[in-house]
């Protein structure tokens, strides 16, 4: 991954800032050595960050780009939000999702008039990276490695910056490392001397494995089936 240009940012922000919501910052109220605030993105209508993503890539797509629908692979948030910008837009939304995936996370999509295609969740797995399945048409929106989405969801680092005049450090949560990616670049291009951390789960933990390596890196990874590994990629521009 790379950092997100902040006009291109800036362009999501317009895009999608008359859907989504601009969530709150609440301080909380903790003995702690420093103030802490917390964003509230489950404050947007589906409950997740991951609206800002799907809307600004289902949004930025062309009439032509769209025309067979929009795929995704994912087990519940982005699919979730892929089929909101989906409906909104008037398309059809079909969502790859592991057979493990949380029955009411799907039972949401299709609320949402997603359509859920179930699959083994190594195929789940190598639909992110092929981005898409032999089987499954339309534009695909990846639900981390995709510029637009990234963008997306860089509009949060955005209203941090307006909406907090002085603060020191941006803890971000690592999955895919889209969130981080889209925060920072927004936050380093305004404050550049705001620190940005990441935090990942110990069982789940292969941002940190490859920063200690200095390079991507492979870890067992519980979920998958024995002997399988899932590996990270380190931003090339920039490192939150």
């Amino acid at each position: 991954m790379s950092s997100i240009p902040l006009e291109e940012i800036r362009r999501a922000h317009e895009r999608v800032a008359d859907a989504v919501a601009r969530t709150p910052l609440l301080r909380v109220d903790v003995d702690a050595p420093a103030e802490i605030w917390l964003k509230l993105e489950c404050l947007q209508p589906i409950g997740s960050f991951k609206l800002r993503g799907a809307l600004s890539a289902v949004r930025a797509a062309s009439s032509a780009e769209l025309a067979g629908g929009v795929v995704t692979a994912s087990a519940g948030n982005m699919a979730q939000g892929v089929a909101w910008a989906a409906r909104e837009a008037g398309v059809r939304a079909r969502i790859v999702a592991p057979e493990t995936a949380p029955r009411a996370k799907l039972d949401a999509v299709e609320r949402l008039g997603g359509e859920v295609i179930l699959v083994p969740h190594e195929v789940w797995w190598q639909t992110m990276v092929d981005r898409g399945h032999p089987d499954v048409d339309g534009l695909f929106v990846h639900p981390v490695e995709d510029d637009a989405v990234m963008a997306g969801n860089g509009t949060i680092g955005l209203e941090l910056v307006e909406d907090l005049s002085a603060f020191d450090t941006v803890v971000v949560p690592w999955g895919g490392g889209g969130l981080t990616t889209g925060i920072a670049s927004a936050v380093k291009a305004l404050r550049p001397d705001v620190r940005v951390v990441t935090a990942e789960p110990e069982t789940a933990a292969p941002l940190a494995a490859s920063f200690a390596a200095g390079a991507p890196a492979e870890i067992l990874f519980p979920r998958f089936p024995t002997g399988a590994t899932r590996s990270a990629s380190l931003p090339t521009r920039s490192r939150p």
